[in-house]
Order: structure tokens, then C-alpha cells, then sequence
């Protein structure tokens, strides 16, 4: 999801919903850079309102591509937690605990889950962060962007990869008989709509009404699929790829009504579009990569080969004045659709992301990047045929030191770098 774009509405869900349902948002809103960054941190922007997140992608597209990130970096993220397992966006100060007025959110949270979870050797910060996202899911079966905060798609899919990242199915985890998908569905726009049928909206609007959004669709069809940041090439699509479930589709349908629905907002330019008030519609790089994420998961690697194709010819620019997350985004994308990173269209997409922080440790043995099936074979085996659980695998990994070369935490997650 464009970081860029989830921060604003972050902020601007925070502004409506008051005091009283929403932690303070930090007092200073300057966009410029800090005097001196975090020893760890990627990026060179302010990290006030996306340390986590970026840090997050960042470290999960190094794993994902075989690179094992530097120690001082996942020591970095691991450090911002709070002691009750949530994550705000950016403490500057570490020492200070967590009051009611830090800013924790569910989507720095979820996507540091994921990228902790990728990297190895933390279950303890997962734990804590999985327990507290349980603990504020909505009774709805969703979540909103602050704890407390109506439930929203984007929130709610990014909650559900950190879930299905760590083995934990998501249809379980219920408030009110209510489990995440119950919650994604409601915003699934019917096929009746005129506009957006199909689609996902973000959030009803205060008539309750359902407006197609984009960035929503991108994420809830993952969301609805059970997928992650990371997700490989789903099986191709065939027959018919309208709108389909009437009224009530199943979970699957109404991610294959999502993507029917970006594939059409891609079909003539090969990218979506954003457009600010008063401002002439523009290229949307981010949430385009995520569009190809969520295409190649639904239908295959061919059903994202248009904006895929835009992408490697137009992101460039885009990519460097954006940052880290950018370069992460792009690299989720290219892995979706099995295209070659560190050749997207003529750019080493790794090299570029590692340029953005601390020095990598190095590269693993078997790099996922190249397709090692027998390697991800045995990870999952392992995960899925233990009969004490993920902790108990997450336990097995640390004896056997599996992830050589990171400077594991322990218990001891708050050690500044």
C-alpha cells in the first residue's frame, strides 16, 4: 500500500474520530528530516509518521529476495516496540515506555510481525505483537487503523498477513463469532453497483454508503485471499473473470471480483491513477505495484503483466525520491509475478533498497530469490508438521541457529542500537 497515501488517512481517520477513541498524534507534524537519524533506520525522510512501516518492508524484501539484513537494523525495529507488543510509527525515544499517548497503530504493528517473523529469531516480539492485535480486533472482525477505530480493508488485510505469515489462520481468530474475513466482506462493493462493482471501499462513508477505493481493492483482495506483503504467482485465471456472487460472495469470489476490478482500472494506461483536490490526475506508482501484488496472487503472474510492464519502464524516479518502501513494494511485485529483481527493467532493485541502509550481513546460502522450491518446502514441512506449534518451531530455530549470521535478541527486545 502507498505509504504515503495510508499515512494521510491514517491521520485523517485520527482527526475524526477524536481524543477519546484515538491516542494523541505527536505534537510536531514537520515532514523535514531529523537533525540525526536512528543508528539502523532506512531511509533518510522523517520516520515520525513511517519509521516502522518502512523499516518493516524493507527488512521483508531483503528476506524474501536472500539478503540477510544488518543486525543493527532488525535490532532497530524490534527496539521500537512497546511493552504491551504494539508498535507505534516512530519513537524517538526508546528509554521512555509507552503511555495513552503514544500513537500505536495496527498496521505498523502487522507489518512489523511480518518482517520479524521472515528475519527469525524474534517469536518473543511476535508474540507480544500478535497478542496484542488479538486483543483490539473489532467486533466486527476486523480492525481500524488505531485501536478502538471502526474497522477499515486496509488495516484489516495487513492484520490478516501478519496472521497467516506466523501460521495462524485467520478464521480463527473471531470477536463476536466474527473473524477477519466476515469484517472484509462488508466492504466488498456488490456486483449491483453501477460504479466499482466489485471492488473494494475502504470504509463506508458517513451515509454509510460504499465507495470503490483503489488502494482498498488491492489490499482486500489480498486480504481475502489470506496473503500477505509476500505472496507468489496464484493459479491463472480462466473463464469468466466479471463480477460474480451477486450480492453475498464468498471470501474467493470477492477477491476475484477485486481483481477483476483493478484489471479493468489498468486496462487502458497500465497504472491507477490518484488525484488530489484541485490537483490533475497522477500516476499511482505505489499503489499500482501493489496492484500487480494482488493481480499476480488472484490470477497468476500473467493477469499483472500490463502494469507490471509500466512499472519496469516508469518507476525509476519514483523509487529513489520515495525510498525504501518504494523500492520494497516494487520488489513484492516483481516477486509475485516471478521477475527478476535485480533486473526490473534494467534497475537492480536490490542493490538500491540495500543502498538506502545499513550494510546487509550478506546472502543466504539459498537464495529465495532464484526459486529454491525444495528450501521452501522443508520450511513449510517443518512448520506444519510440528505437534507443538509455531513457538515450539520458532524454539527449534534459535537452538539450531537456523538464520547464521543475525544477532539474535532473545528476551531482551528493547536493547537500543
Amino acid at each position: 500500500m502507498n505509504v504515503r497515501r495510508r499515512s494521510a488517512t491514517a491521520l485523517a481517520a485520527i482527526a475524526v474520530l477524536g481524543a477519546a477513541a484515538a491516542p494523541a498524534v505527536a505534537a510536531d507534524p514537520s515532514p523535514s528530516a531529523p537533525a540525526a537519524l536512528p543508528a539502523g533506520l532506512y531511509g533518510t525522510a522523517d520516520p515520525q509518521y513511517d519509521g516502522v512501516w518502512r523499516q518493516s518492508l524493507a527488512l521483508l524484501a531483503q528476506d524474501t529476495v536472500g539478503v540477510i539484513p544488518s543486525a543493527s537494523a532488525v535490532r532497530w525495529l524490534t527496539g521500537q516496540q512497546c511493552d504491551n507488543g504494539a508498535f507505534a510509527p516512530y519513537r524517538a525515544d526508546t528509554a521512555k515506555p509507552c503511555d495513552a499517548k503514544t500513537m500505536v497503530d495496527t498496521n505498523s504493528t502487522a507489518a512489523a510481525v511480518q518482517a520479524l517473523w521472515a528475519v527469525g529469531g524474534h517469536g518473543d516480539v511476535v508474540e507480544d505483537a500478535l497478542a496484542w492485535l488479538k486483543s483490539v480486533q473489532n467486533k466486527d472482525g476486523g480492525w481500524g487503523y488505531t485501536p478502538g477505530g471502526p474497522s477499515d480493508a486496509n488495516s484489516t488485510s495487513v492484520v490478516v498477513g501478519a496472521l497467516t505469515a506466523t501460521g495462524t489462520k485467520p478464521e480463527t481468530v473471531t470477536k463476536d463469532g466474527k473473524s477477519p474475513y466476515d469484517a472484509l466482506l462488508t466492504f466488498a462493493l456488490p456486483c449491483s453497483e453501477s460504479r466499482g462493482a466489485g471492488a473494494f471501499a475502504f470504509q463506508p462513508d458517513k451515509d454509510g454508503k460504499l465507495v470503490a477505493n483503489d488502494d482498498a481493492t488491492a489490499a482486500g483482495v489480498l486480504g481475502a485471499l489470506g496473503k500477505g506483503l509476500v505472496t507468489e504467482p496464484g493459479k491463472a485465471a480462466g473463464g469468466d473473470t466479471g463480477c460474480a456472487g451477486a450480492d453475498r460472495p464468498t471470501r474467493e469470489q470477492a477477491a476475484a471480483n477485486g481483481a477483476a476490478h483493478l484489471a479493468q482500472a489498468v486496462a487502458k494506461d497500465g497504472h491507477l491513477t490518484s488525484a488530489l483536490a484541485g490537483a490533475d490526475p497522477q500516476p499511482d506508482y505505489g499503489n499500482t505495484a501493489d496492484a500487480v501484488v494482488a493481480l499476480a496472487a488472484q490470477g497468476g503472474a500473467g493477469s499483472a503483466a500490463k502494469p507490471l510492464a509500466w512499472l519496469e519502464k516508469n518507476t525509476t524516479a519514483w523509487a529513489k525520491q520515495s525510498g525504501p518502501a518504494a523500492y520494497a513494494q516494487l520488489i513484492f511485485a516483481a516477486h509475485a509475478t516471478g521477475t527478476d529483481p535485480r533486473a526490473f527493467g534494467g534497475a537492480d532493485l536490490v542493490e538500491q533498497l540495500n543502498a538506502t541502509g545499513p550494510a546487509p550481513q550478506g546472502v543466504k546460502a539459498t537464495d529465495r530469490a532464484t526459486g529454491s522450491d525444495e528450501k521452501k518446502d522443508e520450511k513449510k514441512d517443518e512448520k506444519d508438521d510440528s505437534p507443538f506449534g509455531v513457538w515450539w518451531f520458532v524454539g527449534v530455530c534459535l537452538v539450531f541457529g537456523i538464520g547464521i549470521g543475525f544477532v539474535l535478541s532473545g528476551r531482551n527486545r528493547k536493547q537500543q542500537p
